[in-house]
């Protein structure tokens, strides 16, 4: 077992929201809270998951909702803690870990001050890899976990606790929730076992965050191209590289929907590439051609710095490149691209794995 200390999390936040490809939360809201509860609370013990009990209880905590309202709407913290009591509450069990659903940069370090503040140890894992919109898109559910109960809480004192046939229709009950609680809640959801966070969980996750981060930090502190230590560390290649000249951004049901434009620099001036988004980047595409779509990782970097762009700070003259990279192999069989694919979202091409 090992520990998460304060001064661990710049980096573990920097390489989680490369890892959310632009969704998954504002970084530096999420390194705030759970900074802030270390200190208080003192550092995180970090479990890898093949050490849990099978009989472990692992309850995940995340914030559900549209990113551009999380940074004007900012969350206490306190809001995770009632979520958490409430699922307790609701199953009639104490939780033993918690665990992110999601690699994303406010996502991955909410699970961290929870389990400061809760006095719990955090799984070194998630439940997808990346981060996705929709929380019914985690590989439990492809392994047949189910996502209720689960309890949303917010700022006000409100809690709700709900139990759904499926885990489609979790997602459903949970986003209109969330937009009556402002457009962002916290949510517990997915209790699991030990046994099941081995089989269904993506392992290392936290780590690898670190790891990416770190590897960014490092490449620009020596003049060495950031970028391309991300994607080395990623597993995946730069495809583009251009300047933000157009962002089209709303929030609709409960979504920070859109798509950014960039005009092509270096190797690719005089070429165009879209990325559209649905809190997170979905497809990729360099004029008419599919360069990368989900579920595989579109990633946006400062071009100088290495440093991720968020979808809700994505804005005109922003320098930038373009990182794709493989997901976890568990997202391209037919259950998962079903869950999780092009088609899903609306898109008629056909999957080309990155």
């Amino acid at each position: 077992m090992r520990e998460i200390r304060v001064e661990d999390l710049k980096d573990m936040a920097r390489g989680a929201a490369v890892l959310g490809t632009g969704g998954g939360g504002d970084p530096y809201v999420g390194r705030l809270l759970a900074q802030e509860a270390i200190r208080r609370h003192g550092p995180v013990p970090l479990t890898d998951p093949a050490g849990l009990p099978d009989d472990a209880v692992v309850i995940p905590t995340a914030f559900m909702g549209a990113p551009t309202v999380m940074l004007e709407k900012l969350p206490s913290g306190q809001e995770l803690i009632a979520a958490l009591r409430a699922l307790e509450e609701l199953i009639g069990a104490k939780a033993t870990h918690t665990v992110s659903i999601e690699a994303g940069g406010l996502n991955s370090m909410i699970p961290i001050a929870a389990a400061a503040e809760l006095g719990l140890p955090l799984v070194d894992g998630d439940g997808m890899g990346r981060a996705f919109p929709e929380l019914q898109m985690l590989l439990p559910t492809l392994g047949g976990i189910a996502a209720t109960p689960m309890a949303l809480a917010d700022e006000r004192g409100n809690s709700v606790g709900v139990r759904t046939v499926d885990n489609a229709w979790a997602e459903r009950f949970a986003r209109a929730a969330t937009i009556e609680m402002g457009c962002s809640a916290a949510v517990s959801l997915y209790v699991l076992t030990g046994r099941q966070v081995k089989d269904f969980m993506v392992h290392g996750t936290i780590t690898l965050c670190r790891r990416i981060g770190a590897a960014i930090r490092e490449a620009a502190g020596r003049h060495a191209d950031p970028v391309a230590a991300a994607a080395g560390t990623l597993g995946g290649r730069q495809v583009f590289q251009g300047k933000l000249v157009d962002v089209e951004r709303g929030t609709s049901g409960g979504f920070a929907r859109g798509a950014a434009v960039l005009e092509g620099l270096g190797t690719d001036l005089g070429t165009r590439m879209t990325i559209a988004f649905q809190n997170e980047n979905l497809v990729a595409r360099r004029g008419d051609e599919v360069v990368a779509s989900v579920p595989d990782l579109v990633c946006v970097l400062d071009t100088d710095t290495g440093e991720p762009v968020t979808t809700e700070t994505l804005r005109y003259g922003l320098r930038v490149s373009v990182v794709v990279a493989p997901c976890d192999p568990r997202w391209r069989t037919p259950e998962g691209l079903k869950l999780a694919g092009p088609a899903y979202f609306g898109y008629d091409h056909a999957y080309q794995p990155v």
